[in-house]
Parts: structure tokens; C-alpha cells; sequence
């Protein structure tokens, strides 16, 4: 066994080993290293091991260096899942150890693995995400009556609202109400360049639905498509989608389209526990799973605290929410392109 470093001519047989692996993820795709260095500036280090000269197991590592968020190895960064998928436990095993090594080479303060289910080894973890996914039947009403009642009135309400989903070509659009979105929770925006990037590096499988009435948007969402499953991951609205539930509206719109084109897995995304995108979730009827994210402490002492849950960031979002909109987006990037 060998522990490499992906380079541009493995692309191709990484993302089949991706593509083929039961606990792959639409994270784990070869394209991500690309948006990582070459749209949000940071180093990637795409281990993976090779035995008889095929790929036997892989582990997507991004460095993130920022003096106001720390020194960091994290699988994967920007991204809710990650961590390594690979063909036994002794090949997982290896490229663990390749991980930790490369880690206090690096200097890091960490490594964090995005895991879905626990690692090999007992390690310092975090609670705090969970995530949410929901089976599709392939029938759109069965679907429809497997949301609570309570969810369901509102998605009627909705429709009976004038509402119209449509699939944008372009980010334009969604770029606008996802800044508000998140200008109005206190979060810094990511550049304008990642939504592009994103459309550009994975075609097909990475869609903007939008919702609008008369002409006038109201929220949108970018979803990643990976095998029989979408994920919904970068969404918002504005503040008038409220008063006509069009987020309520948009979710249904993509897991009613998804439905009848034969996706089977809906996975709403992660959420942190106590927060409102996790009570909106549960209003849907799906049950959260926990993350299993796990640490290795190079330089830290103790796990690290980067969320808005943090008390020591209560000022900063308070203030945050207040901002124009235009400064919001002028300067958010800055700030979260190395949040990680």
C-alpha cells in the first residue's frame, strides 16, 4: 500500500472510485480540491491510498490558515460531510495515520474530520450537528402526506399564494436573496465566485431553483445532485418570503421535481442543535441524525468553538445583522472564505 497525493491525472480515478463506494458523498469529488485552491485560495492536500496500483481508499484534506480562525486540516472544508471512505480498515487505518502525520507537520492547531458515522479510533468529538435526511417515494402525493399536518398547511397556503418555481441558469439571482439570507442571521457571505465556480464544476448536477411572484424573487436554493440523492445546500429568501411561505413553497418544489425525476434520497443538510434551521427541519417530519465530527488535537487544547452559538461572537453578529446589505457583501467574503 502507498499513501499518495491526488494529482491531476488520478482526477478521473478518484471520482470513480467516488462514484462507486456506498459511503461516498457528493464532498468527496475530485472537483471540490479545484474550488477549494482555486476559488477560495487555500491549500488541499487529496490523500488517498493505492494498492496494485488502483485506489483503495481516499480522504479529501483542505488547509485553512486564518489569523482569526486558527490553523486548520479539515476533510472537508465548506462542506457538511467528508472524512475517509475506503475499501477495509486497514487501509482506513493508514491514511488516518498519514492524516495525523501530515497535520503536526503542517503545524496545524487540528484535524477535524467531517465523518457521518464514528472513526476507528476514540477521539475528542463534537455534538453539536446533526443532519437530515428523508427518503423519497416515487410517488409525489405519498410524499406530500408524509409531512406533518401542520407543514403541509403551509406548503398549501403557498400555493394558493401565486408562486412559481423556476430552474435558473445562471447565480445571479440566488446570490442576491442567500447574501440577504444570511446578512439578516448574522453570517458572513461567501464571494459571489464560489456560486459560479460551483455551476461551472459540476454542471448538471449543481441546480438553482428559484421561486418568484409577478416577477419579484423570493427565495432560491443551489442543490447538489449526487447518484439517487440531492442536497439543498446553499438557500435563502427575503424577508417578504415570510408573508407567502416561499420557502416553504421551495422545498416542496424541489422534492416534488426530484420525486418524478426517480431521486430517492432528499437529504435536507446539517443543522446545529437548538438553532431555527434545525426546528424548521424537524417540522418536516425528518428525524435528525447525529454527525460524528472528530478531532485530532495538534496544537489545540481543547475542541474548537467556530459557530454563531459561541457567546464570544454574540456582539459580532448582533452588529452584523444591521449592516447594509451592499457592505455585507462587500466585505463578508473576506471573513468567510476562511471559516472553513
Amino acid at each position: 500500500m502507498q499513501i499518495r497525493v491526488l494529482g491531476a491525472s488520478e482526477a478521473a480515478g478518484w471520482d470513480a472510485y467516488v462514484a462507486a463506494h456506498p459511503e461516498a458523498t457528493f464532498f468527496h469529488r475530485s472537483g471540490w480540491r479545484r474550488i477549494l485552491e482555486e476559488t477560495l485560495g487555500h491549500r488541499s492536500h487529496y490523500l488517498y491510498a493505492e494498492i496494485d496500483g488502483r485506489i483503495a481508499g481516499i480522504l479529501p484534506l483542505g488547509h485553512i490558515r486564518s489569523r482569526l480562525f486558527g490553523n486548520s486540516l479539515i476533510s472537508s472544508p465548506f462542506c457538511v460531510y467528508g472524512g475517509i471512505i475506503a475499501d477495509n480498515a486497514a487501509v482506513s487505518a493508514a491514511l488516518d495515520d498519514a492524516a495525523c502525520r501530515l497535520a503536526h507537520s503542517l503545524g496545524v492547531d487540528y484535524l477535524e474530520l467531517r465523518n457521518q458515522k464514528p472513526g476507528q479510533k476514540l477521539r475528542p468529538s463534537k455534538d453539536l450537528y446533526v443532519t437530515f435526511r428523508k427518503p423519497l417515494s416515487d410517488d409525489v402525493e405519498a410524499n406530500f402526506r408524509a409531512i406533518p399536518r401542520k407543514q403541509r398547511a403551509m406548503i398549501r397556503r403557498s400555493g394558493e399564494a401565486g408562486l412559481v418555481g423556476i430552474i435558473d441558469d445562471e447565480p445571479d439571482r440566488l446570490y442576491r436573496v442567500y447574501a440577504e439570507s444570511v446578512r439578516n442571521l448574522g453570517t458572513p457571505v461567501f464571494p459571489r465566485e464560489l456560486f459560479y465556480a460551483l455551476k461551472s464544476e459540476f454542471g448538471p448536477d449543481c441546480e438553482v431553483l428559484t421561486v418568484e411572484r409577478r416577477g419579484h424573487v423570493l427565495s432560491s436554493v443551489m442543490s447538489f445532485y449526487f447518484r439517487d440523492q440531492v442536497l439543498p445546500y446553499y438557500g435563502g429568501g427575503t424577508r417578504a418570503a415570510r408573508l407567502c411561505h416561499a420557502n416553504d413553497f421551495l422545498y416542496w418544489e424541489l422534492m416534488r421535481r426530484c420525486c418524478e425525476r426517480g431521486i430517492r434520497i432528499f437529504d435536507f443538510g446539517r443543522s446545529k442543535r437548538g438553532t431555527g434551521s434545525y426546528q424548521y427541519k424537524c417540522h418536516w417530519g425528518i428525524q435528525p441524525e447525529p454527525l460524528a465530527y472528530e478531532f485530532e488535537l495538534v496544537k489545540a487544547t481543547h475542541i474548537p468553538d467556530i459557530n454563531p452559538l459561541n457567546p464570544k461572537y454574540r456582539l459580532f453578529i448582533a452588529a452584523w445583522k444591521h449592516l447594509p446589505l451592499p457592505l455585507s457583501m462587500a466585505i463578508g467574503p473576506f471573513l468567510a472564505r476562511n471559516l472553513g
